[in-house]
């Protein structure tokens, strides 16, 4: 893919604009192929292809959440972590109006609105990820000091293998 042919996503403005280095990675989407087929597809693990989740608290106060491909969030220990009661995914819709992008598209860069985001700890010690660049069978690779850097996220421990 030449310059001209990388969509002009939200997310990749925001990189772009906060100056991060990242590669381009479109692939096939399939429909609730999930993070699985892009890392069959490109030969990577399936553990440094991060998920972008938009959920939210029991006062439906939404919040991002990135995740390991290949592991779940603890919704419980989430709750416990953050101080609130419960944690749930949001319905499709609703990630849709909070964040801005389509499921299957979502980026935690260029949300639409402001949201805390909170990440898997171990995430931050990999060298590299790859994660959604704003757009279904777009995902872009980056150096997570890089996302630290510019999402100031809130790192915890609340992985399922």
């Amino acid at each position: 893919m030449g310059p001209d042919k990388t969509p002009m996503t939200t997310a990749v403005r925001a990189l772009r604009q906060a100056g991060v280095a990242f590669t381009e990675h479109p692939y096939t989407y399939v429909e609730r192929g999930g993070t699985s087929t892009f890392a069959l597809e490109l030969g990577v693990d399936e553990h440094i292809v991060i998920k972008t989740l938009i959920m939210e608290d029991e006062a439906k106060r939404p919040l991002v959440v990135l995740m390991h491909g290949d592991r779940e969030v603890s919704a419980k220990e989430l709750a416990r972590t953050l101080g609130v009661k419960s944690v749930r995914p949001c319905a499709p819709e609703t990630a849709e109006r909070h964040s801005g992008y389509m499921v299957g598209g979502t980026s935690p860069f260029g949300l639409r609105k402001p949201m805390p985001i909170i990440i898997e700890e171990s995430i931050l010690e990999l060298p590299r990820i790859y994660i959604n660049g704003g757009k279904r069978g777009f995902l872009v690779g980056l150096d997570p000091k890089d996302l630290a850097r510019v999402l100031k996220p809130i790192a915890v421990r609340v992985a399922i293998s």
